[in-house]
């Protein structure tokens, strides 16, 4: 496995925790919990663009990738 395939990878297993914590902050009720969901999305969303940036860097450095 390449090094860029594992990098989509890991993308995209962050995008599905994120969108899990986003579903879990919209049917919950509880304010504490939506509140950690929200903010936990948001963590995931900024680690998903620190990534995607990597995978670019990678791209361009190793176009075989």
């Amino acid at each position: 496995m390449t090094v860029g395939t594992q990098m989509q990878q890991a993308i995209a297993g962050i995008q599905s925790a994120s969108a899990t914590m986003k579903t879990f902050s919209l049917e919950t009720e509880d304010e504490k919990a939506k509140n950690d969901f929200e903010q936990i999305a948001v963590q995931l969303d900024s680690a998903m663009d620190i990534l995607k940036g990597r995978q670019k860097y990678i791209q361009n450095q190793e176009p075989q990738y």
